[in-house]
């Protein structure tokens, strides 16, 4: 058989709560809430595991770190300073005539 392995990192669709021992975690698109500064942000259908019987919850960590980029102010700028372009010294006429 030649069927690809799913990566580690990935969870299975169910496995057992770690908070109650007595659930099942159900992977469930559910609305996602997390402060950024003052603001409630609200993210919907975003993959989270919730236990059947304790209600916890855990987000899918690739979400998470998505979402945090997302999110980050400096997304999408450019991390390099730009580089000014001086004159080559002595190009300067610093004795320009004044106009009176």
């Amino acid at each position: 058989m030649n069927e690809k392995a799913a990566p580690e990192a990935t969870k299975p669709e169910a496995y057992p709560c770690n908070e109650c021992q007595a659930g099942v975690m159900h992977l469930q698109f559910i609305t996602y809430f997390t402060w950024l500064n003052d603001e409630l942000i609200t993210v919907p259908n975003f993959p989270g595991w919730i236990c059947d019987v304790c209600g916890r919850r855990e987000y899918d960590e690739r979400a998470i770190s998505w979402l945090s980029m997302l999110l980050n102010p400096d997304a999408g700028k450019s991390t390099a300073r730009p580089h000014r372009i001086h004159p080559p010294r002595g190009s300067r006429d610093s004795t320009r005539p004044s106009v009176e």
